[in-house]
């Protein structure tokens, strides 16, 4: 009953079941006294769509966190004539006992509900409501069904004096269930009598036993004409299990299986007991003896086993009491046995750990019910996709990712599942992917980040969304990402590498991204994170890539974004701005970083004032003269001084040093760089450089600004060409040309820039008809 994440479109059932399950209000439902859901009076809807909506809601309640359950939700299918439920399947703390009694009078005939903890006895009340007509019912892993609370004292005062306590209901059985064929009591609490529980039972086809200890399972035979499927495992067997097993002839599937770390157990399998099998349960196509140890040798001596095409021939078998089998099994269990590694196996599908294919069998086999089993065999596809190339690469992911699903809780899948992906995913593969594959993997990803504050859950879920295109990929769950990876940095005690690499996710998604997406990630407290991180390191007076990555983010985020710019002033960004370049004068990178970031903040004409100060602009004429990473410095240093000039001579209110001399040193600057250098840096919009262009207030400015669309066009003219003429910088340019206050030489260049941009659309001009 496991769903398979899969590569194929989404159904447009499965489309509008999500849809409704999301927007209940709006769809199916209205709010009673704007607390309880209600479905509209005219809804009649038949049991295909209502199981669906049911099993689909345990499935976002599980796996989307961001999908709100609602308590009353069960109520809506109470009443048969509306809705109609045939077939549920329900998981975990999702469903409690007043969800069961809420719709008891539905007529199921299927009712899986798989480790739902919090289900007391009174649901074993509900389940005879259903009795007439259910036909399979698994309670595996419900641990509590059977106990029930209890008042000693029998009064309500006495309640405080004496809690309730948890006894054991004994006196439960499957009476009245006439029609139950299949039923999986897997992991039943110890003190239930299986045999009084199901005795009543006239005619059981399936039956699971996992992880029950019974001496006696003599009461097996009373179906030994209609039992298809027994599994027992992590039953300790004895010579009379064996017995008793060999007596039910109409078995099919079969499944001994153990995990042999769970304890110690006595009874090792023989050549005997598998011989006794195949001899007995001739109609066999299914058979688990996974986790075994085998006591004499029951394979051909490898003289015998020739070499050549392996076959599943039974008569070939390298396992010789196989070699009685009419056909070839459809399944053989192997898992850690020393069986699953020999040639000829008579079998289809073979779980084991011998190569790729067995050990997705495994994976395939025992997630939904052995997540202990199902870890270690995710271990050794780990080490598959590591080593060497999967062959099976969509099985392999999408094995995982229902592996994650299904057990988000469990912390050994989470560790074993997040670092296989991170291989899975990897570069070699990604022409294999679909976009809803690789979107499932990220919610999974996201999902285990959630769940685990776990050192090595984080890094490798952190590690695994560095193999997508950030932040294209990323952007359907962009709040989400960016507010657990905010999480990750905010916490006290971190991990060097996490940081690392969170910081760089970080830089990456507010890198070319919309400004409502900047301003979004800047109110979740994104500059002020960035800002404890940078003085942590100046702290410890280390500068590494989180101080480098962090700054670079902080450019980032303030691009044309004027809250956040504001932000990093507020925040006291200025006082580390002078202590870090202080700190590490020799930083080239940090250097650039940094005053990309101020050139921001100095295109926002309000927060210009507050860098007026006799200390900011000495520093950042004293940059002018940078050659750290190439011009760049230098260049940054010039545009924030070019936004300052732009404000006219009433704007320069300190004393020293003289406005003059600053554009002095400017023009030297400027002239000073060389126009064909290669740029470290990324414009989205040439807005904040043309609004310097039609002034004639600071010559300088606007010699700055033209500088910088002549590097531009003529070193990338393919991306920057289009950007100007699309933003109207050739009017601009030429309007330029015009003004009696603009220099020469700045005339000159302008024109340059004109010509290389018409050079530009003529030669990309579509002349064919």
């Amino acid at each position: 009953s496991l769903k398979m994440a899969s590569d194929s479109p989404e159904s447009l059932m499965t489309l509008c079941t999500d849809y409704c399950l999301r927007n209940l209000e709006g769809t199916l439902c209205y709010l009673l006294d704007n607390e309880t859901l209600r479905l509209h009076p005219d809804i009649f809807l038949p049991s295909e769509i209502c199981d669906k909506l049911v099993n689909e809601y345990v499935e976002l309640v599980k796996t989307d966190s961001v999908f709100e359950p609602h308590e009353s939700f069960f109520t809506l299918f109470s009443d048969p004539r509306s809705t109609r439920l045939a077939r549920i399947h329900l998981r975990e703390q999702i469903v409690q006992d007043q969800d069961l009694e809420a719709i008891r009078k539905q007529d199921l005939v299927e009712l899986y509900l798989t480790n739902c903890e919090k289900l007391t006895a009174k649901s074993l009340q509900t389940l005879v409501s259903f009795s007439h007509t259910l036909i399979s019912l698994s309670l595996f892993g419900c641990c509590n069904i059977f106990y029930e609370e209890e008042n000693p004292g029998g009064c309500e005062d006495d309640c405080l004096v004496n809690p309730t306590r948890q006894v054991l209901v004994k006196d439960f059985t499957f009476e009245g269930f006439s029609r139950l064929r299949f039923l999986n009591l897997g992991r039943l609490i110890e003190g239930v009598n299986v045999e009084t529980l199901l005795r009543p039972l006239a005619s059981l086809a399936a039956l699971d036993l996992s992880g029950i200890q019974l001496n006696d399972v003599g009461f097996l035979t009373q179906w030994k004409d209609s039992l298809v499927s027994l599994v027992l495992y992590n039953m300790d067997l004895s010579e009379e299990h064996i017995q008793v097993i060999a007596q039910l002839r109409k078995l099919r599937h079969l499944d001994i299986s153990r995990d042999h770390l769970s304890s110690y157990y006595k009874f090792k399998l023989t050549r005997r007991v598998l011989n006794l099998f195949v001899e007995n349960l001739v109609n066999l196509t299914s058979l688990d003896i996974s986790g075994h140890t085998m006591l004499e040798n029951c394979t051909i001596p490898s003289m015998e086993e020739k070499m050549g095409q392996t076959s599943i021939e039974p008569a070939k078998s390298s396992i010789a009491p196989f070699r009685g089998l009419k056909r070839p099994l459809q399944f053989l269990g192997l898992f850690e046995t020393s069986l699953c590694r020999l040639m000829h196996i008579p079998a289809y599908k073979v779980s084991g750990d011998k190569n790729e294919e067995q050990v997705l069998n495994a994976i395939e086999a025992y997630t939904e019910h052995r997540p202990e089993i199902t870890s270690r065999a995710i271990n050794l596809l780990f080490d598959i996709a590591r080593i060497e190339r999967c062959s099976q690469l969509l099985r392999a992911l999408q094995l995982v990712i229902t592996a994650l699903k299904c057990h988000k809780d469990d912390k050994n899948i989470q560790v074993t599942g997040s670092a296989a992906l991170f291989y899975l995913t990897n570069s070699e593969y990604r022409m294999e992917q679909s976009v809803k594959l690789r979107r499932q993997v990220i919610q999974v990803v996201l999902n285990g980040m959630e769940s685990y504050q776990e050192v090595t859950v984080q890094r490798n879920c952190c590690l695994t969304l560095c193999n997508f295109s950030i932040p294209e990929e990323l952007e359907f769950q962009y709040r989400r990402v960016n507010e657990l990876l905010l999480n990750i940095l905010n916490q006290s005690r971190q991990d060097e590498s996490i940081q690392r690499i969170a910081v760089h996710l970080c830089n990456a998604l507010v890198c070319q991204v919309d400004n409502d997406h900047k301003e979004a990630v800047g109110k979740m407290g994104f500059v002020m994170t960035m800002l404890k991180l940078i003085q942590k390191k100046l702290a410890d007076k280390t500068c590494d890539q989180v101080m480098e990555f962090s700054w670079s983010a902080l450019w980032n985020i303030t691009d044309e974004t004027p809250d956040n710019c504001e932000m990093f002033l507020n925040y006291s960004g200025m006082k580390l701005f002078l202590e870090c370049l202080k700190e590490f004068p020799e930083k080239q990178e940090l250097h650039r970083n940094m005053l990309g970031l101020l050139g921001n903040v100095a295109e926002v004409k309000e927060l210009r004032p507050q860098l007026m100060t006799s200390q900011f602009i000495s520093v950042f004429s004293n940059l002018l003269e940078s050659k750290a990473d190439g011009i760049e410095v230098s260049y940054n240093a010039c545009g924030v001084l070019s936004h300052i000039m732009f404000d006219g001579p009433e704007a320069w209110g300190i004393c020293e040093p003289h406005r003059e001399e600053v554009v002095k040193r400017m023009w030297a600057a400027i002239q000073s760089w060389d126009i064909n250098s290669r740029r470290n840096i990324n414009y989205r919009s040439f807005e904040p450089i043309l609004r310097l262009l039609p002034q004639g207030i600071s010559p300088v400015s606007q010699h700055w600004a033209t500088w910088a669309l002549y590097n531009l066009v003529s070193v990338y003219p393919d991306k920057y060409c289009p950007l100007l003429i699309k933003e109207g910088g050739i009017p601009l340019l030429k309007d330029m040309i015009k003004m009696a206050s603009a220099r020469q030489e700045t005339k000159e260049m302008a024109r340059k820039v004109i010509e290389h941009c018409s050079n530009f659309k003529e030669e990309n001009m579509d002349t064919s008809r």
